[in-house]
């Protein structure tokens, strides 16, 4: 591939600009502060049914309408929408880019700024500074307050959406009738952190990184950031996964020639690779998957997790795959001891799928089925 891919099209996306800024975890302060947003359904008079869905680590706020770079459909189209467990005709939906993202809200690629919030004519790109999860939380709280909304009735996210579900429980309690944190953890394992490294050690070998400073030359690191992509995407897959839709098939051949032979699963993920870098920045890459290394919930708390909600009157959903080895079960148990143990109200579900990480994304009926009964309870006991 090459690493002369121009960088992806500017988009006008709706955002609120906060002029004072956000105070991060790492001492610094950024302002202005963009936060870029998508809404679906209307807020009711009360202002009473609103739902946040954070996304994942490579997703963004375009849930259930096509993708403005690349016109896929949206990346929770099977469970937002009228009549659907996030329902539109009952609840009022939003999703907001997250900090350090690339589609809007404030993130390397934005102009950065100096002290006096005065724009310096560049992008951030590595001098962005360090953000975390509660950061990532923080920029969504002032979104929330912007819009009007005191209390929100849910909060819905898996992997990485499902940490920001975490981290809005515990340091928001009285903000969040409900969270929903599905396929997550409340740390980040050795193993992930793992694999996000050899993520950001392939961007950063590609011939064209230049120390982060791509963008002087209208270039991205492809190559790098493509294999990036390919790695992680491989850890939302399960074995039985690959195995049913690709096993050994050869494309284009019906037995090895030894010659340019291409396996089914390489051809898929190269195509995953290539298509991720026209619509992903490298900075935010590195920004965001160092972010949920950081994540750690329990060391936020003194190192004991059910401090985390203490005295909590938010009502949780937890969920996990029984094929998800990125977040397994264990890790969502682990997540459901801790909330037990500070007297939470707690539903917990595994579903059996072999879909791997991914599978909240996809068609699992019987979590959609949990998902939504667990938000119209929610939402009928506040009379929604």
């Amino acid at each position: 591939m090459s690493a002369h891919i121009a960088p992806f099209p500017q988009v006008d996306h709706q955002r609120a600009v906060f002029a004072d800024g956000l105070a991060l975890d790492c001492g610094m302060t950024i302002a202005p502060m963009a936060v870029a947003y998508r809404t679906y359904g209307t807020l009711n008079a009360a202002r009473s049914n609103a739902v946040l869905v954070c996304h994942a680590l490579t997703g963004d706020q375009y849930v259930a309408e096509p993708h403005p770079l690349t016109g896929k459909p949206g990346w929770w189209e099977t469970i937002l929408g009228p009549g659907k467990p996030l329902d539109t005709d009952r609840y009022f939906l939003i999703c907001a880019n997250v900090l350090g993202g690339c589609m809007g809200s404030t993130g390397p690629r934005e102009e950065m700024t100096d002290s006096a919030g005065r724009g310096l004519g560049r992008p951030w790109g590595t001098d962005f500074p360090s953000i975390t999860i509660r950061d990532m939380v923080r920029a969504q709280k002032r979104l929330v307050d912007h819009l009007g909304i005191s209390r929100l009735l849910a909060v819905v996210g898996g992997s990485m959406g499902g940490m920001q579900a975490l981290e809005w429980a515990a340091t928001f309690p009285g903000s969040v009738f409900a969270a929903a944190p599905i396929a997550t953890a409340a740390h980040h394992s050795a193993q992930n952190i793992a694999f996000n490294e050899v993520g950001r050690a392939a961007i950063q070998s590609d011939p064209a990184w230049k120390a982060g400073r791509y963008w002087e030359e209208g270039r991205v690191p492809a190559q790098g950031l493509s294999v990036a992509r390919m790695v992680a995407h491989i850890t939302y897959l399960s074995e039985q996964a690959l195995t049913r839709k690709f096993g050994r098939r050869l494309r284009g051949a019906s037995a090895l020639t030894f010659l340019e032979d291409v396996f089914e699963v390489e051809s898929y993920l190269r195509h995953q690779g290539s298509t991720f870098v026209r619509r992903f920045d490298a900075n935010s890459y590195l920004t965001i998957t160092r972010a949920m290394d950081y994540f750690d919930l329990a060391q936020e708390h003194g190192g004991d997790l059910a401090a985390a909600f203490r005295g909590t009157r938010t009502r949780f959903f937890v969920a996990s795959f029984s094929s998800d080895w990125l977040f397994p079960t264990t890790e969502s148990r682990a997540l459901v001891r801790a909330l037990n143990a500070a007297a939470a109200n707690v539903s917990f579900v595994e579903i059996e799928s072999d879909k791997g990480h991914d599978a909240f994304l996809l068609e699992e009926p019987v979590f959609h089925r949990a998902l939504g009964g667990f938000l119209a309870g929610c939402a009928d006991r506040l009379g929604v």
